[in-house]
């Protein structure tokens, strides 16, 4: 790392901060260059556009106007028709404002900005000229080109003003998920640590890979990233995607294996070496290739007579190589990204076909609640406002909607409104200082720059900061908006009383309409993502669903760093299962016996199909608890059956995969003992 580079990490939140400003102010000095009739505007667009890094700044940028665009679109075509039916006026701005909020969250990445940023600008274009209707195509091309303004100086600035990429972001946070990953596995092939703090570990590098998702995301508008860094980071996700599930299975056989002592001693010490390789970070070709010939050493041949330590004595040493395999590999990206080679050509032991990207978990229930929240919002300011004609309400649903949108994301709004209730009191406050005892002393755009600087530096250096981040925005957004800054200072306070009113009565009947809307809250929606892996488990037994194996691995992986977040609230049985992806493991193991069990016979194949019809059948309704102990009968007697086909790596992929199934759903069930299959049960 070069000392420029360390000096940015080491104070990045100080250097957005000042940037931020930088961009801000530019914007503002154009504007009122221009004579732009609200200069403001591009102001606070620089503070909704900007990011740490370039790319994402880029990105925000492209959405934002691409949403401002299909926002003044839908403002053109609404009020100056419905101006003169005020009622409908707001429940079509309402509704607008909802479908806009639903489709940003169900869309989950940084394209749903397009259609956060197209709801609520309808809202703020819309409100404010209820009374100018005629004028409607001006004022909306100007808050156009203002917006338009603060995003281009936000972008140029950060990409000419020490820029930080998303690529080496990305390829930190990386390094970082691989050296935790790193340490989990040498904890699980050595037993160190407890259970509980296993499944800590797992559940924090999941919510850690779904960040690095998301960041990965604005790659593509970067344009300091090579295609090569590009593919070689998807190519590397895909490898961390696969690790989890993979050490829950080192894990599960192990466990299974506690008992027998004569089978676990030399496994223990391939274990052992394996996790002393891991530790040391040496990941050399012949420490790696040593590793695999010792495996395979000890690899047991399944003959007909097989018992379940020889089956999970192979499916274990089958995910140590496998785990060498994809360690290794990861090494090998790494260098190559930092070089920027084509990992397109690395020799890989584990290269899918394809370059599969995570796929995000989309909930309609609780968006849908969320959206309609929102709405009711909307149109119950609205209503207030058109019930009291209080001439300046229509400030009330315009804060609704952006407020809203804002913290749309959030399981229980009512306490979250109350904490950002006391915040926008603050903003009222600042906002009456620098309008009566601040600005009538101000003669010069220097001394308004110098005036707005300590606040507005503050608020950017909150902004950069994960822990302050909501808060610094919404104080600089809102600040921004309600100085209404303009080429000469007009206010007086009976205006200044009334939108402040209007604020805080617009984000209280949000909150409490929210609050009975959405009151359900996080324990429903973590009941729902857990019932979403057995769904998906069954629609894989039942071919239902994509049989990708690394697009589901990045689905379920997704449900749990979903499910981080509100972790405290799941029952310790399921938080468990969560964490050790017992559903993904099953399901990838239904996937791999189906793929391998073409080349056995058809009675072997018909009960494979039977056991996962039956299997479909029970997770589609299953909510908790242990499956029914039928399903183990069966499942037995499946293995039994493909222990009677000629020996051939084919039967051993799928004895291994009914075995990962067996340990997966059923670890505390007594181990498989073999059966005789008479030919007479085939029949």
């Amino acid at each position: 790392m070069t000392q420029a580079a360390s000096f940015r990490d080491r104070h990045a939140a100080l250097i957005f901060a000042l940037r931020t400003f930088a961009a801000a102010m530019l914007a503002f000095s154009i504007a009122l260059l221009l004579d732009m009739p609200r200069p403001y505007w591009a102001m606070a667009s620089v503070y909704i556009t900007s990011n740490l890094f370039t790319g994402a700044t880029t990105s925000k940028a492209v959405y934002r106007i691409l949403g401002t665009l299909m926002g003044a679109a839908g403002t053109i075509a609404l009020v100056p028709n419905l101006v003169n039916a005020p009622e409908v006026l707001s429940l079509c701005i309402a509704l607008w404002v909802g479908i806009c909020l639903y489709l940003s969250l169900i869309d989950g990445t940084p394209r749903s900005y397009v259609f956060l940023l197209a709801g609520y600008t309808v809202a703020l274009l819309g409100f404010p000229i209820v009374s100018t209707p005629q004028s409607a195509f001006d004022i909306v091309v100007s808050r156009v080109q203002e917006i338009t303004l603060g995003i281009l100086c936000a972008s140029v600035v950060a990409m000419l003003v020490l820029p930080r990429s998303v690529a080496s972001a990305v390829a930190a946070q990386a390094d970082a998920w691989l050296a935790g990953a790193r340490r989990l596995a040498a904890d699980v092939l050595t037993g160190r640590g407890s259970d509980q703090e296993r499944d800590s570990e797992r559940i924090r590098l999941a919510a850690a890979a779904s960040e690095i998702d998301q960041l990965g995301r604005h790659l593509g508008y970067e344009a300091a990233a090579s295609a090569n860094i590009g593919r070689g980071l998807i190519r590397l996700r895909q490898h961390m995607m696969a690790l989890l599930p993979l050490l829950g299975s080192i894990e599960d056989r192990k466990l299974t294996l506690n008992s027998d002592d004569e089978a676990l001693a030399p496994l223990n010490a391939i274990c052992t070496r394996i996790a002393q390789w891991l530790e040391a970070g040496q990941h050399g070709g012949q420490e790696a290739e040593k590793l695999r010939a010792a495996i395979d050493e000890i690899r047991p041949a399944l003959e007909a007579d097989a018992g379940w330590t020889d089956i999970s004595t192979a499916g274990l040493v089958v995910r140590l190589r496998n785990l060498v395999d994809v360690m290794q590999d990861c090494e090998i990206l790494r260098e190559a990204i930092a070089d920027g080679c084509d990992t397109e050509q690395l020799p890989l032991a584990f290269r899918p076909n394809t370059l599969t990207v995570a796929v995000p978990h989309r909930d309609h229930g609780p968006a849908l609640l969320a959206a309609a929240s929102v709405a009711l919002s909307v149109l119950a300011c609205s209503g207030f406002s058109i019930a009291t004609g209080w001439p300046d309400g229509a400030a009330a649903p315009l804060f609704a909607a952006v407020v809203g949108s804002f913290l749309a994301g959030v399981d229980d709004p009512l306490p979250t409104f109350r904490n950002f209730y006391g915040l926008f009191l603050v903003v009222i406050a600042i906002h009456g200082i620098y309008l009566f005892g601040v600005l009538p002393r101000i003669t010069t755009l220097e001394m308004l720059i110098a005036a707005l600087m300590p606040t507005f530096l503050l608020f950017g250096w909150m902004t950069a900061r994960p822990a302050t981040a909501r808060i610094g925005s919404i104080l600089a957004i809102y600040l921004s908006v309600q100085l209404t800054l303009t080429e000469t200072y007009s206010a007086d306070f009976q205006s200044y009383a009334n939108s402040s009113v209007a604020l805080m009565v617009g984000v209280a009947l949000t909150g409490v309409i929210c609050g009975i809307v959405r009151l359900l809250g996080a324990g429903w929606i973590a009941g729902r993502l857990l019932r979403s892996n057995w769904s998906t488990l069954a629609a894989i037994a039942e071919r239902k669903s994509d049989q990708d194996p690394l697009a589901l691995a990045g689905l379920m992986q997704h449900r749990l760093a979903l499910l981080a977040a509100r972790i405290a609230l799941v029952p310790a049985e399921a938080r468990n299962d969560a964490a050790n992806l017992r559903q993904l493991r099953t399901a990838l193991n239904v996937i791999g016996v189906r793929q391998t069990s073409f080349g056995l016979s058809r009675r072997t194949r018909a009960a494979v199909e039977a056991f996962f019809a039956r299997l479909a059948l029970i997770c589609r309704t299953h909510t908790a608890g242990p499956l029914p102990h039928g399903l183990v009968g069966q499942l037995d007697s499946t293995i039994a059956f493909t222990l009677q086909e000629p020996p051939s790596e084919a039967r051993d992929q799928v004895l291994m995969g009914l075995a990962g199934v067996r340990s997966g759903l059923f670890p505390q069930s007594t181990a498989y003992q073999p059966q005789k299959i008479e030919h007479r049960t085939a029949a």
